[in-house]
């Protein structure tokens, strides 16, 4: 019986390898996935000691540590598996083997050995959520509650239709918001990197010259000698300290005072703390209204609703609006109260609460806010653009007008 060197994912998604003996390929793989291991990659060997490929520093070693590292489960991959399985079920697939389809869809190995491995549980029995909650980083809480209310209610297809819509908008707003961020970034590393080749590079000649003829320096061109002395001299402990404040903020920022203090900092800002209050509020309504939809409970709803909008204030907004609920009011009162919600949105969610069509009307609010939020991103790049660009010119022409001021002074003072 020949031996086969192996490589497979666990349903984990880590990396295994070994020996073993099989009478051909297909039956190594067979076995395999009795144990949980989906096969990667096999080369038949003439041993089954040793001298399998083990972590020795190999060539192919390195090849598999680098794409674990990089074999990522992105959201679209999730987004495109949901789309694709609720098509397969509609078309009277049987669940099963529309996940062993799948399975065999997808790119990332990681991903194949998480479906492969939701594939095994169902059919050993357990449902697809089930099978789905060991993998909270790419099924969150939100994606496994509609997958259960799905099953529950027999319209399991319909829910991975919405899920999916649902992915693709969060999926695309994000990227809208990545997107508007990226000049400015950019802009901002190209200007520190310009200022600090003028005050390295630059002023230390000029000081040295300016020195020689112990001429009388303007504040400004002694302002810069001392910056580029100061980046020159203590460059380590500037780093230091520039680590150490940004460690103690995020420290700060993780406890529960300044989660509640900076966010409701970042809410306050001008045109910043509208984009994020829209963006919230968009993720609010969509996402209820989904789960609404899907058969999940308000109460229940609400909890999920609460982790998702990345605000402590809002947060706490939610939390009370689903105390109330619980003791009989209706959530529209709840939310205005907070001072947090605009009238607009509580008033359409008091009047979808009348007419009973609140999770319609929670659609139309996340739509409206989706075109508000799209407007509030252009109208902060715009804004950014501008002003990253004055910033870094008149940063640029202060350290240039420092340095030529008293070269034309002393021309002056010579032609004179």
């Amino acid at each position: 019986m020949p031996a086969y060197a192996y490589t497979g994912l666990s349903a984990k998604g880590k990396n295994i390898k070994g020996v073993a003996t099989a009478d051909n390929v297909a039956a190594l793989k067979a076995s395999l996935r009795r144990e949980g291991v989906y096969l990667t990659g096999v080369n038949e060997t003439s041993t089954v000691a040793s001298d399998a490929p083990k972590g020795a520093g190999g060539a192919s070693d390195r090849e598999i540590d680098l794409a674990k590292i990089f074999d990522k489960v992105k959201p679209k991959d999730v987004a495109n598996m949901t789309q694709l399985l609720g098509t397969l079920l509609q078309a009277g697939v049987t669940l099963p083997e529309a996940l062993a389809a799948l399975t065999d869809q997808v790119e990332s190995q990681r991903f194949k050995g998480i479906l492969s491995d939701i594939s095994e549980k169902v059919n050993q029995g357990s449902s697809l959520a089930d099978s789905m909650s060991p993998y909270p980083k790419v099924f969150p809480q939100l994606y496994i509650n509609m997958i259960r209310a799905g099953e529950a209610s027999g319209a399991l297809e319909t829910v991975l239709f919405r899920l999916a819509e649902f992915l693709e908008k969060q999926i695309e707003m994000k990227g809208k918001i990545s997107g508007a961020m990226v000049y400015p970034i950019v802009l901002s590393i190209l200007g520190a990197v310009i200022i600090t080749i003028l005050m390295v590079g630059m002023v230390p000649k000029i000081t040295g010259m300016f020195e020689s003829m112990n001429a009388e320096l303007p504040w400004n061109t002694k302002f810069l000698i001392w910056m580029s002395d100061t980046i020159t001299g203590y460059w380590w402990a500037i780093i230091l300290l520039g680590w150490l404040a940004v460690w103690l903020f995020r420290r700060w920022r993780r406890s529960e005072r300044g989660q509640l203090v900076g966010d409701a900092i970042v809410l306050r800002l001008p045109v910043v703390g509208e984009l994020v209050r829209k963006v919230a509020i968009s993720r609010f309504a969509r996402t209820l209204s989904t789960l609404l939809s899907s058969g999940v409970q308000l109460l229940q709803a609400l909890d999920i609703v609460r982790t998702l909008l990345g605000n402590v204030v809002l947060e706490k907004v939610i939390t009370d609006a689903r105390d109330s609920i619980r003791e009989g009011a209706n959530i529209a009162p709840a939310l205005k109260r907070s001072g947090q919600f605009p009238p607009l949105v509580t008033h359409m969610i008091a009047v979808g609460e009348r007419s009973g069509q609140l999770e319609q009307m929670l659609g139309d609010v996340a739509t409206a806010y989706d075109r508000e939020t799209n407007a509030s991103i252009a109208r902060l790049t715009s804004l950014l653009e501008p002003l990253m660009i004055v910033v870094m010119g008149v940063a640029v022409g202060f350290v240039v007008f420092s340095i030529m001021q008293p070269i034309m002074q002393l021309n002056e003072m010579a032609g004179s």
